[in-house]
């Protein structure tokens, strides 16, 4: 049975902030590495992107050899003891990611161990990589990494115990240790890239050119990578500086240490924000491109233009809209609103609310339940939020519109006992339903007041919001800009799925408007 090692990490540039992961597959009888990846997920915190990274890490491994063991190294304390079982997992972020890389690997078939970060370099410089390619609005790509080649000579550089390769100190490891066998053969690999480089640059060239991301300035690039190393301390401290300066930077610049569980400032965001490493480029181009992508990345985020302007790199708040499963009033299409008898699911509306559950569960990317306060729609979010592993939060501002004297009936009994309200209420937005109601216009101000709440609070994240068939409409209305007469004008089905995106740069996208094919 083949026995691989997974070194994952995860850093955010704000937490939260900017964030991505990094994690390398190497075989532990010979130390090669097999494999290698990384991910810039937009905003989220360091525990997120470290747990992301896990997840990446025995994907991987699994994608070689589904019957390996795995044994998983990482220097995030939280994840490996809560992944060993020995500490709770409490914040709902945690709970389905954790829950994901439990199921890969069959229970007893991988192991946890934590290692100082100096033993995670690779992995640390790939989640690095990957917050670079995003911060020029990248995909991360395995070909043109050069976070291996990095690692070995940054542990060669150093000499002492870190040291490896060819001639180098004994490794720190006992005989045999898979991470020591992996940084031999980096070391090995490193020496001939180096010999190759310098071969057309000069001696210098190849260290300036892996060292380039951690200069201060782009005319740092022939500095070694001992001093680069040396100084990070006060780097982070003045990447800390930079972030309180500005934190509308904080995207584009190294100016976001990152915190770890017990509160150590973290010297790789410094370090790495400015680490653009084109395979092809020599130190110097890498700096300048890195230093116009910060530039281009602070330019999109302050334009909030319709159209099609430059791409906002950070992952948007994606709020996924469910409609609550039917009641029995659904089916008679009667108004029911906020100020009615509030009903509960029917028996289809909960079957309803169990297919849109397993659809989202074997989607896998929502991070967070919100719910409106009335009883359909939190009987429908907790059926959700229990496959899920997730709690649910209740926000009144999803409740849906109060119908006044119309609640409980139909269309036609409205339009029989009150033709001139209802003539009014479908001409007008800022008209009432009879007896005190709520206007299409006083919901679609208290709608929008939520959604900048909860865009605010989940920036970057994935949410599933269970709400009703006026404040759907109403958010995908004020997110398309259309008038208030298209609320007319769409369908939305009992446990129907919308989709809107909203970007930091006030912009929003309908990614999906009443899918149903999952209740088919």
């Amino acid at each position: 049975m083949r026995e691989f090692i997974v070194e994952a990490d995860g850093g955010s540039r704000g937490n939260p902030g900017p964030a991505g992961y990094g994690a390398v597959v190497s075989d532990a009888a010979t130390g090669e590495t097999l494999r290698e990846t990384a991910e810039y997920i937009g905003v989220a915190t360091n525990n997120v992107a470290e747990y992301r990274g896990l997840l990446a890490g025995l994907r991987a491994a699994h994608a070689l050899d589904p019957e390996a063991t795995v044994h998983v190294r990482m220097d995030s304390k939280l994840v490996i003891e809560q992944m060993s079982g020995r500490w709770k997992i409490k914040h709902p972020d945690m709970k389905p990611l954790a829950a994901q890389a439990a199921r890969i690997f069959p229970p007893g078939r991988v192991t946890y161990e934590w290692i100082p970060r100096a033993q995670n370099k690779h992995a640390d410089r790939l989640a690095n990589e990957a917050m670079d390619a995003g911060a020029r609005g990248e995909r991360w790509s395995e070909t043109d990494s050069t976070a291996e080649l990095d690692t070995a000579a940054g542990a060669a550089g150093a000499g002492g115990a870190g040291a490896r390769g060819t001639g180098a100190a004994d490794p720190a490891e006992p005989p045999g240790d898979a991470a020591a066998g992996a940084a031999r053969v980096r070391g090995a690999l490193a020496e001939g890239r180096a010999a190759a480089a310098a071969a057309g640059s000069g001696p210098d060239a190849a260290r300036a050119s892996t060292e380039s991301g951690r200069s201060v300035s782009a005319g740092a690039a022939s500095g070694s990578a001992g001093s680069a190393t040396d100084d990070a301390d006060a780097r982070a401290a003045r990447a800390v500086e930079g972030a309180r300066a500005t934190q509308a930077d904080a995207e584009g610049d190294s100016r976001a240490a990152k915190a770890d569980t017990d509160g150590r400032a973290d010297a790789r965001a410094a370090k790495a924000d400015t680490d653009a490493r084109g395979a092809k480029a020599d130190a110097g181009t890498r700096a300048a491109q890195a230093a116009k992508a910060g530039a281009d990345t602070r330019a999109a985020t302050t334009v909030a233009a319709p159209g099609w302007a430059p791409a906002d790199i950070c992952a948007p708040a994606t709020f996924v809209l469910l409609r609550h499963g039917e009641t029995p009033l659904t089916p008679q299409k009667r108004f029911s609103g906020s100020g009615g008898s509030d009903p509960s699911l029917s028996d289809t509306g909960r079957e309803q609310a169990e297919r849109a559950a397993a659809m989202l569960a074997r989607r896998g990317t929502i991070q967070a339940v919100v719910s409106s306060p009335l009883a359909r729609t939190r009987e429908t979010a907790g059926i959700v939020a229990a496959r899920l592993g997730l709690d649910v939060s209740i926000d009144d501002g999803l409740r849906e519109t109060d119908f006044g004297a119309w609640e409980g009936l139909t269309f036609a009994e409205v339009r029989e006992r009150h033709p001139d309200d209802l003539n009014a209420w479908l001409a007008s937005p800022d008209a009432e339903p009879t007896g005190g109601g709520e206007s299409f216009a006083a919901t679609a101000a208290r709608l929008a007041a939520t959604r900048d709440k909860l865009v605010a609070a989940h920036a970057g994240r994935t949410v599933l919001l269970v709400t009703h068939v006026t404040p759907i409409k109403t958010l995908v209305r004020l997110a398309l800009g259309a008038p208030p007469e298209s609320l007319f004008r769409m369908e939305l089905s009992a446990a129907s799925l919308s989709v809107v995106a909203y970007y930091a740069d006030g912009n929003a996208s309908v990614r999906l408007l009443n899918d149903t094919s999952y209740l088919r």
